[in-house]
């Protein structure tokens, strides 16, 4: 295996696989990119995150950029598409590592679809950490809810100043209100449909695993972002969206 991303999640993996005897080259910033000069036909897993991705495929070799995984959160698919990636692997990493050189926490099973799904999916089983190859539609699926507990927590936890968990259990309302302008969003421009019951359970109930978890707005540009930039393409007035943004002294992202 090869880990390009010596961060808290590179680093952490690169451990669990050195402890069940799996070879895991660990890429960082300034060494170990000679592991990428071999034969295509190995996944090379990205850890890194979304703003660092431009600089970061630059430096793999064309050869070798049909072998990458992308496990990164956030609307990618237009960044995939104009890199021509958009066949590569994808994946979604449902797993904590609070800190650098901590210990891996598994989470919910993380999907990976793609030509190396088959070979992520049985790496993570042998580390003990859950995982699935998934079809692109189901995939498409939890892409979408993920990207939207990320926004709508983000949001709400800063609005209210409080922890997921408290979200969930005082500020319901609010939560099913923001979901489904979301949804609406997710349905037009990824083409993917989820029943707004289904998808706030689901929500909710991932987020009273980690209750005391804090959510902010961050990577606007790949989160909060790209539903506005949708939006506004389909048309869509995001309202709601809007005036929370602006209630946490955030109104100048709007207008990016």
């Amino acid at each position: 295996m090869i880990v390009v991303g010596a961060g808290r999640v590179g680093t952490a993996l690169k451990q669990r696989s050195d402890e069940v005897d799996i070879d895991c080259d660990l890429v960082s910033r300034d060494s170990g990119w000679q592991a990428l000069d071999g034969a295509p036909g190995d996944p090379i897993l990205l850890t890194v995150r979304n703003d660092d991705l431009d600089e970061v495929l630059k430096k793999v070799p064309k050869l070798r950029r049909p072998d990458l995984v992308f496990i990164q959160n956030g609307g990618i698919r237009e960044w995939l598409r104009g890199e021509y990636l958009h066949q590569c692997t994808r994946g979604l990493l449902y797993f904590a590592v609070k800190t650098r050189g901590g210990p891996i926490e598994p989470g919910p099973t993380s999907p990976f679809c793609g030509p190396h799904a088959h070979i992520l999916s049985r790496w993570f089983g042998l580390m003990k950490l859950p995982a699935e190859e998934v079809n692109w539609a189901r995939f498409s699926n939890r892409e979408l809810e993920k990207l939207i507990w990320n926004s709508s927590f983000g949001v709400l936890c800063e609005l209210y100043d409080c922890d997921v968990g408290t979200v969930c259990t005082e500020h319901r309302a609010e939560l099913i209100a923001l979901v489904d302008e979301f949804r609406v969003v997710g349905r037009m421009a990824m083409g993917v449909e989820i029943p707004l019951d289904w998808l706030v359970n689901r929500l909710v109930d991932y987020s009273m695993t980690i209750s005391d978890y804090r959510a902010s707005v961050k990577e606007w540009q790949w989160r909060n972002g790209w539903f506005e930039a949708a939006a506004v393409h389909y048309g869509y007035p995001m309202i709601l969206h809007k005036e929370m943004v602006t209630s946490i002294g955030k109104s100048e992202l709007l207008s990016d």
